[in-house]
């Protein structure tokens, strides 16, 4: 569908309103070649606006994009559809809204980007309510992304298809995420934003190492701090503090450093500065540095060559099979030889599959193959560079192997632990070399997924840290520092948010399928929470939980009543064929 179906030859589409969804939805339309004409109160969004245009002045055809830009609402007299795109703020949209009924003809028809407020006051308070119809965007909008059309009562058909063909015609998918579901979905997400804010205000991680594990470690389309950027620090300030101050829930309170950055102007991508850097076009800037440190290749370090892997699991056999595909030599101990056997057996049948699907060579399979030993006598792990702990998660157990590998490894060896909710410390301590220990959390499967959490502890050695960053890189993976408290990054974050979403079922208006709708199709979510919740495992998330909340009190992860009654029903998730959703 071309825009020029949208509206009558002559007549323009119109923006009011040029922060982070307008200028979107401005550059929506001149990419597709029809005119429009963009207004703004404030002349330094005028030319800011007006310098990325420039940076990428074609549509879709390749002609050059034609494009207004003025302070002067009444620029609109002649307009056929405007589209009001100012603050999420119900007195400054009734404003605008009545202005451009004054100042437009009287079949001009008026879309408004009221996300989180109610349309219908809006709309009666505009004069003009049959010519309003709604477009509920949960995160701004780019081509492929979904949108709601809404009405009221009061809105008349018209109105609704121009609304409708508006939004498929610059790229967007028309959906249905109703206004419930979509208001609890913007309640999860920015409380989980305000979450990774303050991570970032306490210097547990930095902002990219935090967005890196959310993307790579939950299949997220951005990171938490990407997605303030893109939303804008102002508008997600705005969102927290009228939660904060309608519900008085501590987690919208918007942490100090979202404050101090509205109060400096750092506001993310529409001005170049927020949690990261972007240029003029608003596009990340490729010349920031990365905050996480690099290790510099010239720096002769610690070498590793030789990996042992201590454990028969599934963790334990993906990481020996991604090292030794990674030209390592590797060793895997097991508790008896059976296991060994049936380990090495496991790793050769996932290497064949690897084959099948392309990921490696035959030539590649048969140098792995011969690159790995899987014995039950942990005296050969002696000479290795780097031992890696991957048992079952329980603190006894691991102890106990660190006692064993404290024992036979030589010196400068390092040794990790693969824990995804433990002390690293407590796992570690009994090896004695407290210096030349770390946190290696690969995520399953470890063959396919690209995040480590590095995880340092208070004694660990710097160049310990380097060389495991040095380690993850070689396998092809990318890693993420972060101190040894519960969680580390990813669960410390993720089920916080969970635990959100199943306190929410408390409010006899939540859907479960709906919010699940809402935050997949409003966001663009691999899952939405309940779903995840019930892959993760229902019994798996009340025992991270419990971990988490006995580290963190009073920091949103205690465990809602209602998870423990499904847990000791039997209702486990998607593995039981029952859990939050049915399977």
């Amino acid at each position: 569908m071309d825009v020029q179906d949208t509206v009558e030859p002559g007549r323009a589409v119109a923006i009011v309103g040029l922060g982070t969804v307008g200028e979107a939805l401005l550059s929506m339309v001149a990419a597709t070649g029809r005119p429009v004409v963009g207004v703004d109160h404030d002349p330094d969004v005028i030319a800011r606006v007006e310098r990325r245009l420039k940076g990428r002045d074609l549509d879709a055809t390749g002609e050059p994009a034609s494009w207004t830009l003025t302070t002067d609402i009444t620029a609109l007299a002649h307009a056929g559809v405007v589209v009001e795109a100012v603050t999420d703020d119900l007195t400054a949209k009734r404003d605008v809204l009545r202005r451009l009924r004054q100042v437009c003809p009287p079949d001009t028809a008026f879309v408004t980007t009221a996300s989180s407020l109610p349309l219908f006051p809006l709309a009666t308070a505009s004069g003009c309510p049959d010519r309003i119809a709604g477009l509920r965007l949960l995160r701004p909008p780019a081509i492929g992304r979904r949108a709601e059309v809404v009405r009221t009562s009061l809105t008349s058909d018209e109105a609704v298809d121009v609304a409708e063909r508006l939004a498929t015609a610059i790229g967007l998918e028309n959906v249905v995420l109703g206004q419930r579901a979509s208001d609890f979905a913007a309640r999860l997400v920015h409380s989980y934003l305000n979450r990774a804010a303050a991570m970032v205000a306490e210097g547990f991680a930095s902002a990219r190492d935090i967005d890196t594990a959310m993307r790579l470690g939950c299949g997220l389309p951005s990171g938490p701090l990407e997605l303030i950027d893109e939303l804008g620090v102002d508008e997600v300030h705005s969102y927290l503090e009228s939660q904060w101050n309608r519900t008085g829930d501590e987690v919208f309170r918007p942490v100090p450093l979202l404050t101090s950055m509205l109060r400096r102007g750092t506001l993310g991508r529409k001005n170049g500065q927020g949690f990261h850097a972007y240029d003029e076009r608003g596009l990340p800037d490729e010349r920031t540095p990365a905050d996480r440190g690099r290790v510099d290749s010239s720096s002769p370090g610690r070498r590793i060559r030789h990996v042992g892997v201590y454990g028969s699991g599934t963790m334990a056999r993906g990481i020996a099979e991604v090292c030794a595909t990674s030209g390592l030599r590797v060793t895997l101990v097991a508790r008896s030889a059976d296991k060994a056997r049936s380990a090495a057996t496991a790793i050769e049948a996932s290497l064949v599959k690897a084959v099948r699907r392309g990921r490696i060579t035959p030539a590649g399979k048969e140098e792995a193959t011969a690159a790995l030993t899987a014995v039950d006598n942990v005296s050969a792990l002696a000479d290795c560079d780097l031992v890696i702990e991957a048992v079952a998660e329980d603190l006894d157990i691991k102890r106990g192997v660190f006692a064993q590998l404290g024992a036979v490894r030589r010196p400068g060896a390092i040794l990790a632990t693969t824990t995804s909710s433990l002390s690293v410390a407590a796992c570690t301590a009994p090896a004695g070399c407290p210096g030349e220990t770390l946190g290696l959390h690969f995520f399953n499967p470890a063959p396919v997924m690209k995040l480590v959490e590095l995880v340092r502890t208070p004694d660990t050695a710097d160049d310990v840290m380097d060389a495991g960053r040095e380690f993850c890189a070689g396998l092809g993976k990318v890693s993420v520092a972060c101190p040894d408290r519960a969680g580390f990054i990813v669960n410390r974050l993720l089920f916080p948010y969970l635990t959100d979403a199943v306190r929410l079922l408390d409010d006899a208006a939540v859907d479960v399928g709906a919010l699940d709708t809402a935050v997949e199709r409003g966001f663009g979510y691999p899952m939405g929470p309940f779903t995840l919740l019930d892959a993760i495992g229902l019994d798996v998330s009340l025992a991270i939980l419990e971990r988490l909340h006995s580290e963190f009190p009073g920091a949103g992860c205690e465990p809602p009543a209602v998870l423990r009654e499904l847990v000791g029903e039997g209702y486990l998730g998607r593995k039981a064929g029952r859990g939050l959703r049915r399977a």
